[in-house]
């Protein structure tokens, strides 16, 4: 019988909060990996907000794809 010192641990491995010691949402300039991550969640943000500004009939690329048009 095992006992409970033996028994393989089921919980799932924790995250780890720091990469090389620092934190990887704090917010700091330059050539990081931190920033490497906002870089990608602002990113995504813009993408998601010119998606819903286009589904509204608002288009930006569209307007000056007419305007070359002409």
């Amino acid at each position: 019988m095992e006992s409970r010192e033996n028994r393989p641990s089921t919980d799932l491995p924790t995250v780890p909060k720091a990469y090389n010691g620092v934190d990887r949402n704090a917010f700091l300039f330059g050539f990081t990996p931190q920033a490497e991550i906002w870089n990608g969640r602002l990113a995504a943000i813009g993408f998601l907000a010119y998606l819903l500004w286009d589904l509204a009939g608002y288009s930006v690329l569209r307007d000056v794809l007419h305007l070359i048009s002409y």
